[in-house]
């Protein structure tokens, strides 16, 4: 397929589009490149990446489309904090700014449109394991725009469009595009940094976990799916053995890093806590099952930071963490306050 991948320059895109591209496909990237400063470590020798267009999601049009038969939609404003920091804006361009592309994709005859959510979308329960038929109940601007997208454009599928969404767990392991304020990765920063995992939590709520790699693999077998399998359809994206309490995540990575300390708190006022079941998308999705653990994951990062030498600052530096990172662009007034470059 000829594939346009939103968000390529970002921390799951700058895996996928090689990825995709390893496979036998012809990819084209689009990023506007907010976090094109942050590079953690070079990446296999020999990679292909794809080539790109630099453009705001909000202001792709018909013509950046043409000739595509699928589009993977990772372009967003990612995670609970950064939404936080302006709530409307986030709702134009991961609500409005994704649906938006998608009806474009339609007027364009693209029949492939694959939609990366979150499982964040189900916010709090623990009555049980959530499945794609488990009601919703988003806690933030983030998780309640991913729900919004969902619903409006599962409603412009027909014979022409086929959307698919791909619920995904909590992303973790390296990537040279890398996210140290995503749960495994930061406490493994911090057990690299300082030697300690100090929560000030107790740790108890749930979180499923997924590696960045098996998102992509994810995503290549949506692509390649037959389309009756995957024809506006959700799937939860990770292996229900990898539900983990918070607590369990810094356990792990602990003995990841050796001589790392570990030490939790009272309860936390984060009331984000679900366990996910992942049967759907492991027995109906052709050819995928997960292939990183949370252990895995531990230990590729420390190999990583071992390798290029981590240090303090680097950990700390703003393009690793996303809400950071804007603020910069802000408050140097590289973007307006509407995030579109000055």
């Amino acid at each position: 397929m000829k594939i346009l991948v939103t968000g390529t320059d970002g921390y799951i895109g700058s895996i996928l589009g090689p990825y995709l591209i390893k496979n036998g496909h012809d990819v084209t990237g689009l990023d506007t490149g907010f976090y094109r400063s942050g590079w953690l470590y070079n990446n296999d020798e020999g990679k292909k990446y794809p080539s790109y267009i630099n453009k705001d999601l909000r202001n792709i049009n018909a013509e950046d489309l043409e000739s595509f038969d699928a589009v993977v939609h990772l372009a967003e404003l990612s995670n609970d904090p950064l939404g936080k920091l302006n709530p409307e804006i986030t709702y134009k361009i991961n609500h409005k700014g994704s649906v938006r592309i998608a009806e474009l994709c339609k007027e364009a005859g693209i029949e492939r449109f694959v939609y990366a959510s979150s499982c964040s979308a189900y916010g709090i329960g623990n009555d049980g394991y959530k499945t794609e038929e488990s009601e919703v109940n988003p806690q933030t601007a983030y998780a309640e725009c991913k729900v919004r997208v969902e619903r409006d454009v599962s409603k412009l599928a027909d014979d022409d469009f086929s959307p698919t969404f791909l619920r995904n767990a909590t992303a973790f392991g390296p990537s040279p595009r890398m996210r140290f304020d995503i749960v495994l990765n930061n406490l493994s920063g911090l057990a690299w940094t300082t030697g300690e995992i100090k929560m000030i939590s107790d740790g108890m709520p749930w979180r499923p976990l997924v590696h960045v790699n098996d998102i992509s693999k994810a995503i290549l077998c949506v692509l390649n799916a037959p389309r009756d399998v995957v024809h506006n359809e959700i799937f939860n994206v990770g292996d229900t053995d990898e539900n983990f309490r918070v607590k369990e995540i810094a356990q792990i990575v602990s003995e990841a890093f050796p001589g790392c300390e570990t030490s939790f708190g009272d309860s936390g006022g984060d009331n984000r806590s679900y366990r996910v079941s992942f049967e759907k998308i492991n027995n109906n999705l052709p050819g995928f099952s997960c292939e990183f653990t949370a252990e895995k994951g531990a230990e590729q990062l420390y190999k990583i930071f071992s390798k290029i030498n981590m240090d303090a600052e680097t950990f700390d530096y703003r393009a690793y963490t996303r809400l950071e990172q804007l603020k910069y662009l802000l408050r140097t007034e590289q973007l307006n306050e509407d995030l579109y470059w000055v």
